[in-house]
């Protein structure tokens, strides 16, 4: 079984779960997760002495998680570094996506882009398919993102660092986030300007609660996909990124009402308080499509 073709959609994949690159409990926990991306992590999440053994490792691991129906990604280290490695290894257990740490410039994206087209043709791959996910994670990197955006077809979703933007910020970390409040609302804002599906960055601390008010949160805002590092966090932030019943009838109302409107020869419809203009209709009408196409998903695996 490979992954579900809806999960094609960068706005469908909900949740991209971190996790190391040599920890066998950890990957079956990450298997059982439900998150509908998984990311081998060979930067931070693998200590150097254990890259060697996690690189061997990738090829099953992959395979593993593709059986699952799980989209599949590993995070290299930057190119200049052990990177190099890390794509030779991880282009031959084909991935969906390679992820990019303290991406920061259209230079690091472009050479990238030319690692990865000479490694899919040498291994026989078709062109192209294999997807580049930009890491954000410095204040640099979350104010170019459009920049790096541009720099390759390939790039289809970025994601935003907490951690280290935190720290390159000088911010201090609480669980309300307030302190990534401009890089997340600013981050969301440019990748839409680019065409690619923002990713929110990850909860990082332990409570579910926290996780699923933040990723309530940062649904409002307009992120549709988020990152976690807690495979307990998953199922809970996946039902909190998929549009629920209530959602759905919401939207359904704006969409009957607005139909109704216009069929009287009105330009504009009050449902439930709001003044529902040709903007909100349409995108009323996408979160039912989205709501569909998810449900799809669930149902085809």
């Amino acid at each position: 079984m490979t992954f579900a073709m809806p999960l094609l959609d960068p706005d469908l994949r909900r949740t991209w779960l971190f996790g190391p690159g040599a920890d066998a409990a950890t990957h079956d926990a990450m298997t059982r997760s439900g998150a509908d991306g998984l990311i081998v992590d060979l930067e931070d999440f693998t200590p150097p002495e254990r890259r060697a053994a996690a690189r061997q490792g990738l090829a099953v691991l992959l395979q593993q998680w593709r059986m699952a129906g799980r989209m599949v990604a590993v995070r290299i280290n930057a190119l200049e570094g052990e990177g190099a490695v890390d794509l030779e290894a991880a282009m031959a257990a084909r991935p969906d996506v390679i992820a990019y740490p303290m991406a920061s410039s259209a230079a690091q994206m472009r050479a990238l882009e030319a690692a990865i087209a000479a490694w899919e043709l040498r291994l026989g791959h078709a062109a192209g398919s294999t997807e580049i996910m930009p890491v954000c994670e410095t204040a640099l990197g979350v104010a170019d993102v459009r920049e790096i955006a541009a720099a390759s077809a390939r790039i289809r979703s970025a994601l935003l660092g907490a951690e280290d933007l935190a720290a390159d910020l000088g911010a201090e970390r609480h669980p309300d986030a307030d302190e990534l409040d401009h890089a997340r609302r600013r981050f969301l804002l440019d990748c839409r300007a680019a065409a690619i599906e923002p990713i929110d960055a990850p909860y990082t601390f332990s409570d579910v609660d926290g996780a699923v008010r933040e990723a309530q949160a940062s649904r409002r805002l307009g992120y549709r996909s988020k990152s976690l590092v807690r495979p307990e966090h998953a199922a809970a932030l996946n039902d909190a990124l998929t549009p629920d019943a209530e959602a759905i009838r919401r939207a359904t109302a704006i969409v009957a009402g607005f139909q109704a409107a216009r069929a009287r020869g009105e330009d504009r419809a009050l449902v439930e308080g709001l003044w529902v203009e040709v903007p909100t209709y349409r995108n009323a009408q996408r979160l039912i499509e989205r709501g569909r196409r998810l449900a799809s998903m669930k149902a085809g695996r």
